[in-house]
């Protein structure tokens, strides 16, 4: 006897996506990567090989990059998940990773676009400086079919770069004290 979607047992979880709080119940089979695209309409991300190798699929789960392929909604209970949909500031403004990859045209067909940038996002938080071959490295998690990715690395160079001038710029001058 299979059940049907109607009868299907369903586990309550709260989540916040984007800083936005919501309570859903959800199959326990149900992936986090459907949750966040059919359930809540973030279609930012991608599902491009559903074994988690990709990284077109890649979220910030608890400021951490992981495949939301290979995870099951109901996993990410009491989680902050942050998506491509939840990185600028505003509508009218990109964040400077995205400024970057604009910039440097360290995007193609769009497809790796959001997991590179978020895996960027993750390692200028760890790393605000690195070398061209730390970026990388870095990025090559993420599976790009279209740039070679030169531009990308060049994207990661120019959004620290970014990043940096930034947090200079915030930092309050203490020669006026």
């Amino acid at each position: 006897m299979t059940a049907s979607a109607s009868n299907a047992q369903t586990l309550p979880i709260t989540v916040t996506v984007n800083g936005r709080a919501y309570e859903l119940a959800l199959e326990p089979r149900k992936l986090l990567a459907d949750v966040l695209r059919q359930d809540l309409g973030l279609t930012g991300l991608n599902i491009g090989c559903a074994h988690g190798v990709c990284g077109s699929c890649t979220i910030l789960l608890d400021g951490e990059t992981v495949r939301s392929c290979t995870l099951f909604g109901v996993q990410a209970d009491g989680a902050e998940i942050t998506t491509i949909e939840g990185v600028a500031p505003s509508f009218e403004e990109l964040h400077p990773v995205q400024e970057a990859f604009w910039a440097q045209q360290g995007l193609q067909c769009g497809y790796c676009t959001p997991g590179m940038v978020l895996r960027t996002i993750e390692l200028l938080r760890e790393n605000p400086d690195p070398t061209r071959e730390q970026a990388r490295e870095a990025i090559a998690s993420n599976l790009c079919r279209c740039t070679g990715y030169q531009f990308i690395v060049d994207a990661v160079i120019d959004a620290a770069a970014r990043l940096r001038s930034a947090a200079q710029q915030e930092e309050p001058d203490e020669s006026r004290s």
